[in-house]
């Protein structure tokens, strides 16, 4: 297995773990569904949309040098 494949997917799974804790950090203090999921999705949103980019640009090749030799 490489390396790039087992970093990303110990990244997805610290991302999947930090979805769900702010998720309950924002269910623990809300009233309603709206006071939860709203301020949820514009927190993990961006977060999500870069991890994203992040595994996007691995599966491309990675780090963007190029070895023309």
């Amino acid at each position: 297995m490489r390396v790039q494949t087992l970093v990303l997917t110990a990244a997805s799974l610290l991302l999947g773990l930090g979805t769900v804790l702010v998720f309950v950090a924002f269910d623990s203090h809300s009233h309603s569904a709206s006071d939860t999921i709203r301020p949820f999705i514009i927190t993990m949103a961006p977060i999500w949309a870069a991890f994203g980019l992040v595994v996007w640009a691995a599966a491309r090749g990675g780090s963007g040098r190029r070895d023309d030799h």
